[in-house]
Order: structure tokens, then C-alpha cells, then sequence
């Protein structure tokens, strides 16, 4: 499965954002869903997650209430909707995919990954 994320770019704090991540093939919908993000000299984390059906989803602390999970898999596509961004959300973001399907956060358990999309946010 060829993962490709986009919609990263330059924005100031307080604004917004939405990601995208496609991936191409009739088998989408079987996957379950996940974000993450890897900010210079840190580890990569767990920033949220969905599984196949759209219904149960999670989300990191540091991005709750903020930051939105969402598929449409007649469009074989996950989103990112991030709102009221910080300069702390600077990364580059990577999405992945999980074949059983369910909710995870944990990076070790995903069995595909886009090559990553960056995001800056000034202060």
C-alpha cells in the first residue's frame, strides 16, 4: 500500500490546516487510520488515529479539541483537520496504515507509511 500525504505548508499561529492522505486501491476501507508526527530533534508520536469505518476514533492530548480525524473511503482518503495550530504542532506529519482495521496509537503496529508532509507553524 503506497501511502502519499499532503497539505503541509506555512502557517501562523491560531490558524488552520487540513491534511490529506491517500491510498490508492479497493482495499482502504479495510484499513485502519493513523497520523503522526515527528517535530527536528524528536521523536515521532502518536497524534491521532481512526479506524475503518470512521465510527471510534483517538487522539493525542496535546491535540484534543483541536485537531480532527476524519476518512472518506469512497475517496480512499484519511484528514487531519488542525485548528487553532501552534508553533509546537511544527513537524512533519505521517500517516499509516493498519491492517486490522481498529484504533491504535501505537507506531509499531502500523504496517504502511506515506513519506510525510510538513508543517510549520509561526509564532
Amino acid at each position: 500500500v503506497q501511502l502519499q500525504a499532503y497539505g503541509g505548508g506555512l502557517v501562523q499561529a491560531g490558524g488552520s490546516l487540513r491534511l490529506s492522505c491517500t491510498a490508492p486501491g479497493r482495499t482502504f476501507s479495510n484499513y485502519g487510520m493513523g497520523w503522526f508526527r515527528q517535530a527536528p530533534g524528536k521523536e515521532r508520536e502518536f497524534v491521532a488515529a481512526i479506524n475503518w469505518s470512521g465510527g471510534s476514533t483517538d487522539y493525542a492530548d496535546s491535540v484534543k479539541g483541536r485537531f480532527t480525524i476524519s476518512r472518506d473511503n469512497a475517496k480512499n482518503t484519511v484528514y487531519l483537520q488542525m485548528n487553532s495550530l501552534k508553533p509546537e504542532d511544527t513537524a512533519v506529519y505521517y500517516c499509516a496504515a493498519d491492517w486490522g482495521g481498529t484504533v491504535v496509537a501505537a507506531a509499531e503496529k502500523y504496517d504502511y507509511w506515506g513519506q510525510g508532509t510538513l508543517v510549520t507553524v509561526s509564532s
